[in-house]
C-alpha cells in the first residue's frame, strides 16, 4: 500500500524539486541585482511592498477559478510557463542610467557624479574602476539640458549650429580613461578633454575666465562595469525611467505565476494525499531538495561567470531557471490528479472558517510570520553585502554569491529538509499550536544572531534555523489550513492562506524593512525586528492560553474548527495526526 501511494506522489515530489530548483537560481538574488541595478533599499522595500499584493490577488482568484471550473491542472502547467518567460526577460534589462552633473569651470571639463547609495557601493568595485595605473577608455554618451550659462561655452566648441539649436538639450560622446577618474569626498570626477558632438569631433574647451557651466545629465556608459558603479539615481527619478517599470511589471508577473503554482500545487498534493494530510511533510521536503542543490550551484556559477568583472553576471542563473522549469512542466504534465472534491457554494463554506476566533488567531500568527519572513528573503543577501564591504580584504566580494548560494543550501538541507521529514511527527507530538510558538521564538534567536554579525561567512551557522522559522511553519500553516477547509474548497483556501501570509505579512514585512535598514542599516534593523517577535510571541503564548481556558485542549466545549473539520469527508482531526499507512 505505502509502495502504491509513493508511486502515485512520483511526479508531485517531482514538480516541487523541479520548480524549487528553478526559481532559486533567481528568486532569492533579485533584491541584490535590484541593488547592483541601482535602486535603492527603500525602492527595493516599495517593490516587494507590492509583489506580495499580487499574490494575495493571484492565489485565491485562480484557487477558485481552479476549483470552480475544474482546472487546476491546467492553470498549474500554464503558469509555469509565465514564470519562465517573465523571468528571462529581467536578465536583458539595463541598470538604471546615471544622473550627474557636467561641469565646465577653470580650463577643466568633467562629470560629477554622487551616487545616492555611494555608502552601499562595495570598496573593492570602486577601487577597481577608480584605478591610476589604468590607462584604458571607455565610452560616455552624455544628454545634457541646456540652460543659461549653456551659450558662454558652446562657441568655443566649434560646432556648427550647436549654440543656433533650438534643441532642450545637448548630446556628448567622448571616451575617459580609468585614470581620470577622481573620488572627492562622496563624489567622482570624470574628466575629459574631447568629445563628438552632431557627428563633429572637437576639443571640449572651456575658458578660465568665463562663469561656472553646470548643466544635468542622463549618462550611457559602455564599459558595464562603470555603467554599474555610477547606476542610480534619487528614488524619484528612478520612478520616471523605463527601466524601473519594466524591470517592476516582469517582477509583478512572475509573481503571480509562482503565487498561482505554490498555492495550486499544495492543494493537488493534500487531495493526492486523500486522508494522510500529515505526509505533506515528505512530498514539500523535496521542494526543499531541489532549492538547496540549485541554490549552491547558482552561487558558484555566477562567482564563477563574474570572475575579472566587478559586478555580478547573474546570466546563469536565469539560464538555470528557463531549463529547470522546462522540465516541471513535462514531469507536472504527468500527474494523475483529477479534481473529485466539488463545492457548490464556494465563498459560503470558506466564509464558515472564520466564524471561529482560534481561525482569526491562526491568520494573525500567518501575517506576522509573514513580516518575518520578508526581512529574510529580501535584506539578509543586502546585509550580508553591506557587512563584506566593511571587511579589510576585497576576498569577500568575490565569494559572495558562493556563500550566498551556501546559506540557501544550509536552510535547505540543514533546516527545511530535516524538518519537512519529521513535521507530521513533530505536529503529532506537540500540536499546531506549539509548534506556531517555536516558530516565534525561532525567529528571536535568528533575528538578534544578525543583529551581532561581524563577520558574513559566520551567517553559515545560524540558517540551521531555518528548519524552524520556515520548515515547520510551512508544514503548520499547509496542515492547518487543510484541516479547517470545507469539502471542496482546498484550493481557495491554500490560496487564501498563502496570499494573506506573502500578500498581507510579506508585504508589511518588506515596506517596513526597506525604511529600517535605509535608516539604520541591517544590524540594528534585525535587532528591532528581534524585539518584535519576542513582542508577537508573548502575545500570541497569552491568546492561546485564554482560548485553551475557553475550550481546552480536548474539552467537551467543541470549538469552530473541530465541527468544520467533521463536516469534511476526511475522517482527520487537526489535533493529532494519523500516522496508519
Amino acid at each position: 500500500m505505502v509502495v502504491e501511494v509513493d508511486k502515485h506522489l512520483l511526479p508531485m515530489k517531482g514538480h516541487y524539486f523541479l520548480f524549487n530548483a528553478g526559481t532559486a537560481p533567481v528568486v532569492p538574488f533579485i533584491p541584490t541585482l535590484a541593488k547592483q541595478l541601482g535602486y535603492s533599499s527603500v525602492i527595493v522595500g516599495i517593490i516587494y511592498t507590492i509583489l506580495p499584493i499580487v499574490g494575495l490577488i493571484s492565489k485565491p482568484l485562480f484557487g477558485a477559478i481552479g476549483d470552480r471550473f475544474h482546472i487546476q491542472k491546467r492553470l498549474f502547467i500554464i503558469f509555469q510557463l509565465v514564470i519562465i518567460v517573465s523571468f528571462f526577460a529581467i536578465n536583458f534589462i539595463p541598470s538604471i542610467p546615471a544622473n550627474s552633473e557636467f561641469h565646465c569651470h577653470n580650463g577643466a571639463t568633467l562629470m560629477k557624479f554622487c551616487p545616492p547609495n555611494l555608502n552601499e557601493i562595495d570598496k573593492c568595485m570602486i577601487e577597481q574602476v577608480v584605478d591610476e595605473n589604468n590607462a584604458n577608455t571607455f565610452g560616455a554618451h552624455m544628454k545634457c539640458e541646456k540652460n543659461s550659462a549653456w551659450r558662454s561655452v558652446c562657441s568655443y566648441w566649434n560646432v556648427p549650429g550647436l549654440c543656433e539649436s533650438s534643441d532642450k538639450s545637448v548630446t556628448i560622446n567622448s571616451f575617459i580613461a580609468h585614470n581620470r577618474i577622481e573620488r572627492l569626498g562622496d563624489c567622482f570626477h570624470l574628466v575629459f578633454s574631447n568629445g563628438t558632438i552632431n557627428d563633429h569631433s572637437t576639443t571640449l574647451y572651456c575658458p578660465k575666465d568665463k562663469d561656472k557651466v553646470e548643466m544635468s545629465c542622463q549618462v550611457d556608459f559602455e564599459s558595464e562595469t562603470v555603467s554599474e558603479l555610477f547606476a542610480g539615481a534619487t528614488d524619484d527619478q528612478v520612478k520616471t525611467t523605463y527601466q524601473f517599470w519594466t524591470f517592476f511589471m516582469m517582477l509583478v508577473i512572475s509573481w503571480a505565476g509562482m503565487a498561482v503554482v505554490v498555492s495550486i500545487g499544495d492543494a493537488i498534493c493534500f487531495e493526492m494525499l486523500g486522508n494522510k494530510p500529515q505526509k505533506f511533510g515528505y512530498q514539500r521536503l523535496w521542494g526543499s531538495v531541489g532549492w538547496g542543490t540549485f541554490s549552491i550551484i547558482a552561487g558558484l556559477l555566477i562567482d564563477k561567470f563574474s570572475e575579472g568583472k566587478t559586478s555580478k553576471d547573474y546570466s546563469i542563473g536565469f539560464y538555470l531557471m528557463a531549463g529547470a522549469l522546462v522540465f516541471d512542466m513535462i514531469v507536472s504534465s504527468r500527474l494523475k490528479h483529477t479534481q473529485t472534491k466539488l463545492s457548490t457554494n464556494i465563498l459560503k463554506d470558506v466564509g464558515k472558517i472564520f466564524k471561529s476566533f482560534r481561525v482569526v488567531v491562526f491568520f494573525i500568527w500567518c501575517i506576522c510570520v509573514g513580516i518575518g519572513t520578508a526581512m529574510v528573503w529580501n535584506f539578509l543577501f543586502w546585509h550580508l553585502e553591506n557587512l563584506a564591504a566593511t571587511q579589510e580584504s576585497c576576498s569577500y566580494d568575490s565569494s559572495m554569491k558562493t556563500l550566498q548560494g551556501l546559506v540557501m543550501g544550509i536552510q535547505c538541507f540543514g533546516g527545511e529538509v530535516p524538518f519537512f521529514f519529521l513535521s507530521g511527527k513533530l505536529l503529532k507530538k506537540i500540536g499546531h499550536i506549539n509548534a506556531m510558538n517555536l516558530v516565534l521564538v525561532g525567529f528571536v534567536l535568528r533575528f538578534f544572531l544578525y543583529s551581532i554579525l561581524s563577520n558574513p561567512w559566520y551567517v553559515l551557522p545560524i540558517e540551521l534555523l531555518n528548519g524552524v522559522t520556515f520548515g515547520i511553519f510551512y508544514a503548520t500553516m499547509a496542515s492547518y489550513a487543510s484541516s479547517v477547509a470545507p469539502q471542496g474548497t482546498e484550493a481557495t483556501l491554500q490560496g487564501l492562506v498563502g496570499a494573506v501570509f506573502e500578500g498581507v505579512g510579506v508585504s508589511t514585512g518588506s515596506f517596513i524593512g526597506g525604511i529600517l535598514m535605509d535608516k539604520y542599516g541591517g544590524a540594528i534593523t534585525f535587532r528591532y525586528y528581534a524585539l518584535a517577535f519576542a513582542v508577537f510571541f508573548v502575545c500570541h503564548l497569552i491568546i492561546q492560553w485564554i482560548l485553551e481556558r475557553i475550550y481546552g485542549p480536548h474539552g467537551k466545549k467543541k470549538s469552530e474548527v473541530e465541527a468544520i473539520a467533521d463536516d469534511k469527508d476526511e475522517n482527520f482531526d487537526i489535533n493529532r495526526d494519523d500516522n496508519k499507512s
